[in-house]
């Protein structure tokens, strides 16, 4: 395959919070192979290497993103009468769930709604509702250190909204595939449920470019205990949603700079006239040191 890519193209139409600067290179893999052979060739070659799904959960730099930038747009799914689901890493999550539910599986009814790729509901072990991917994970096709093999989910070291891949220094690793498996359950019940999730976000989120939550709910039952507007469920769990948190701080729906918090979510950072990726920032950083003041945990 001839590797071709383009140069100092813009990445705002590539993120969902249409903000940032440009990629030094840009290539669109368009099936898994593609994807592979890009990754294996910048890992080797040394060159930084990122790779954007569907750019729901990402905010590039003003000052671009060096090296190569891959758009992944490998989308194959094929599933299995035992529930056994082999999906590429650039499948919409969302779309996920529906052809799951069209096979009459259960457990992926809270991606519902869930912008972004597989790939990088992976790279965030995304969920909704304390449910994640993770849960029916089997097994990952990567491409790692410049050889594409099959690994066990240990492999990403997967925890709440975080993995590997999120660290600091990531390891030179691209998500190729995910094998996940499923249970059969009731149409209506899979459909019912979904339905009442899809209600429950369409009551939250704004119709504003953003990367939907922006911020981890805070894990912390000492607190939850201090926050008398809480609801008893939640209290109960031990689980503090970052919009009560920031809402708390008096930070709804404030502007800074073409970006805002949501009016009908707090923790929906909006690019509502143009903002910059580094106005963002300086959004987010503002309220995690305003809810660091307050109640002593970071966001």
């Amino acid at each position: 395959m001839t590797l071709e890519a383009q140069s100092h193209v813009s990445l705002r139409p590539y993120n969902t919070l249409r903000a940032g600067g440009a990629a030094e290179r840009l290539a669109i893999a368009r099936s898994v192979d593609e994807l592979a052979d890009w990754a294996a060739h910048a890992f080797r070659a040394q060159t930084p290497c990122t790779v954007l799904g569907w750019g729901s959960n990402v905010l590039p730099s003003d000052a671009g993103v060096p090296g190569l930038v891959i758009v992944n747009q490998a989308r194959t799914i094929r599933i299995q009468s035992d529930g056994a689901i082999e999906v590429d890493s650039g499948f919409a999550f969302q779309e996920l769930f529906l052809k799951a539910a069209q096979a009459g599986l259960k457990g992926l009814e809270y991606a519902v709604g869930i912008p972004g790729a597989v790939g990088g509901g992976l790279v965030s072990n995304a969920g909704a509702y304390r449910s994640s991917i993770s849960e029916s994970l089997v097994a990952i096709e990567v491409v790692a250190y410049g050889e594409r093999k099959w690994v066990e989910p240990s492999f990403l070291k997967l925890s709440y909204r975080d993995s590997v891949l999120r660290s600091e220094n990531p390891p030179p690793i691209c998500l190729l595939k995910l094998r996940l498996q499923l249970e059969k359950g009731d149409p209506k019940t899979i459909y019912d449920e979904a339905r009442d999730y899809q209600r429950q976000r369409i009551g939250k989120q704004p119709p504003q470019a953003s990367a939907g939550s922006f911020f981890k709910n805070v894990y912390d039952k000492a607190l939850c205990e201090r926050l008398e507007t809480l609801r008893p469920d939640l209290r109960e769990a031990g689980v503090a949603p970052a919009g009560h948190l920031i809402e708390a701080v008096g930070l709804k729906g404030f502007e800074h700079r073409g970006a805002a918090f949501g009016r009908k979510h707090a923790n929906f950072i909006l690019n509502l006239r143009g903002a910059s990726a580094t106005s963002i920032r300086s959004l987010a950083q503002f309220a995690r040191e305003k809810v660091r003041d307050r109640f002593g945990v970071e966001l």
